[in-house]
């Protein structure tokens, strides 16, 4: 879908031309025509990082010139880009170029430079995704949940996770379902649940919620490819859908135990979707 790829260009050109100004990831989906949970997920299979890294090693590289080739104080050039207090920017500097920011200011004094990014689609083939696309209908989940934000989710997810498998047979659910849940555009709620029946108990601690029916594609995979396929859904497969388009702000992560032929845990990968 050729329009997605345009609509993140555009959102990205946005971006450069507001730098100095408040950000709302909101806003910046909406010009992609996407929600600000599928935005983030796309934004970074495509771009390799964080809307909100982006606009941090912009802003950083753009303050670092201002710096280094201008009269600017630091004060001004952290208002500027969006920092409260000379403190703040400072260590924000520090962690993007390695020295402060009055040290930018001393002739010769190498710094990092991110460039603005440039969307390009290129079919390069030769990879296979395993999937079908069907209909279900509505199922309940039933887990523990925890909120995580897009720009640390994929190094704190699989702490959550350990958390959970650290409990061993204390632990009140089996772990069926990672579920992916927008709560504001900007934040997730990630649930570790199983599939809850109405004559059961909730356990203490946990909590219950419906996931709607409808269409789904389902993307096969294991443990080891768990990441890479869900890169390559966001960055290639759906990038490239014309008959449907994406439904639900949510998502499903599916672990089944290994069968005797398999080897290593089977997974699936559940994306809402709609009929164009």
């Amino acid at each position: 879908m050729q329009g997605w790829i345009e609509g993140i260009q555009s959102s990205i050109d946005f971006m450069e031309e507001h730098l100095t100004e408040p950000l709302d990831i909101t806003k910046i989906a909406g010009i992609a025509g996407l929600s600000p949970f599928y935005y983030q997920r796309i934004f970074g299979a495509l771009c390799g990082i964080t809307v909100g890294d982006y606009i941090r090693a912009r802003r950083m590289t753009l303050a670092a010139r201002e710096l280094a080739g201008t009269d600017a104080k630091v004060i001004d050039t952290a208002l500027k880009y969006g920092y409260d207090s000379p403190d703040s920017f400072a260590r924000a500097f520090q962690r993007f170029h390695g020295i402060s920011p009055s040290a930018a200011k001393e002739p010769g004094t190498p710094l990092k430079s991110f460039a603005p990014l440039h969307i390009k689609l290129s079919l390069e083939g030769g990879n296979m995704l395993d999937y079908r696309i069907s209909e279900k209908a509505p199922f309940t989940i039933v887990g523990i949940k925890r909120r995580f934000n897009s720009d640390t989710s994929y190094e704190e997810v699989p702490k959550f996770w350990d958390e959970w498998l650290a409990q061993g047979k204390d632990r009140p659910i089996m772990g069926t379902f990672g579920a992916c849940i927008d709560c504001n555009g900007k934040d997730f709620d990630y649930w570790i649940a199983d599939v809850y029946f109405p004559w059961e108990e909730i356990p203490e601690g946990c909590e219950a919620r419906v996931i709607p029916g409808g269409l789904w594609a389902q993307f096969r995979c294991t443990l080891k490819t768990l990441q890479s396929t869900n890169t390559q859904i966001w960055s290639e497969w759906l990038p490239s859908l014309k008959e449907y388009s994406l439904a639900g702000d949510y998502s499903l992560e599916v672990y089944l135990e290994p069968s005797e032929t398999d080897k290593e845990y089977v997974c699936y990968i559940w994306v809402p979707l709609k009929k164009n």
